[in-house]
């Protein structure tokens, strides 16, 4: 389909996964309980930690807002995709496609935002287990995760209209299954070299700043652990931070390699593979690492099991 300008154009073709219909079915029933997985776990934190008072903490107050993120992150993209397995249509709206990639950018920005949050709260509770209180106060934390979403939409409002100014005079089929960034600069017949060094120098600074602050804390976190005498101390000051570093370690590994890489590296199958992780496992995968791994959590789930129950 040619185009003369981005003006006069309406829709774009979300080509995604639309090329192989012998998985379709397979393909959508993975999807959709991985989309259901990923809201009911999701929401599941949230109400625990609004209900149980035990769940009253800097720590899960961030938790609780990562897992609104992913929520919000997954529902992004998901919805959008089950629906072209369902109708075997992939178009999509030029202004919904605006949309999609706005608020996909800006809860995978809020989302390292706070993990770095996170990675500073534990280094208050196990460096100064005695001032934590004081110095991750409630007007602190709500603070901290205003200014997480402020970026956010920043990021977003900054990004969004550059990539969508941009003239698509060649093709109107996306291959990828949502609205990301580097599919959709491969359509365009203008000049994208502003638009490429805007996102480059955004995303940098996004990811090595939240990083250096989460691996900052965690050497201070290491030294303080070590400096603990019993084993048994060690031991449970680590676990505090075990569910936090795995998130870290799978989030910041996949957004590297989407986003940080030379543009002639690019593979568009490879792209779909990583994508499906991060946009739609890493979402599911929150909740389960928290609580599988978290005692507050699984005592604060059996309370309110019980309480059911006795009801």
């Amino acid at each position: 389909m040619e185009y003369t300008n981005h003006s006069i154009v309406t829709e774009f073709i979300l080509l995604g996964f639309m090329d192989h219909p012998e998985l379709w079915t397979i393909l959508f029933l993975a999807f959709i309980l991985i989309y259901i997985v990923t809201v009911s776990g999701n929401l599941g934190i949230i109400i625990l930690a609004a209900l149980d008072a035990n769940l009253h903490t800097p720590m899960y107050f961030f938790l609780s807002n990562l897992s609104l993120v992913d929520v919000g992150y997954s529902t992004t993209i998901a919805p959008r995709l089950l629906m072209t397995f369902l109708q075997k249509n992939s178009t999509i709206p030029f202004t919904e496609c605006t949309v999609q990639f706005f608020f996909f950018c800006m809860f995978a920005t809020v989302e390292t935002c706070l993990l770095a949050i996170m990675a500073y709260d534990r280094f208050t509770a196990i460096c100064n287990p005695l001032l934590y209180c004081a110095a991750m106060s409630k007007k602190l934390c709500i603070a901290l995760v205003t200014g997480a979403y402020i970026c956010g939409f920043l990021n977003s409002a900054v990004q969004a209209p550059l990539i969508f100014s941009l003239s698509f005079c060649s093709s109107n089929v996306i291959s990828h299954f949502f609205c990301d960034i580097p599919p959709i600069l491969k359509l365009s017949c203008s000049s994208t070299e502003v638009t490429n060094t805007v996102h480059f120098i955004l995303c940098t600074v996004i990811v090595v700043t939240t990083l250096l602050i989460i691996l900052i804390s965690y050497i201070y976190i290491i030294f303080a652990i070590l400096r603990i005498r019993s084993a048994q101390g060690r031991h449970k000051a680590f676990s505090t931070c075990a569910s936090h570093l795995t998130s870290v370690t799978i989030f910041y590994g996949t957004i590297i390699f989407m986003y940080m890489r030379p543009n002639s590296s690019v593979s568009t199958d490879e792209d779909k593979i990583v994508s499906v992780f991060y946009t739609l496992v890493i979402p599911m995968l929150n909740p389960l690492i928290y609580s599988l791994r978290n005692k507050d959590v699984k005592d604060a789930f059996l309370r309110m099991i019980g309480k059911i129950s006795l009801n």
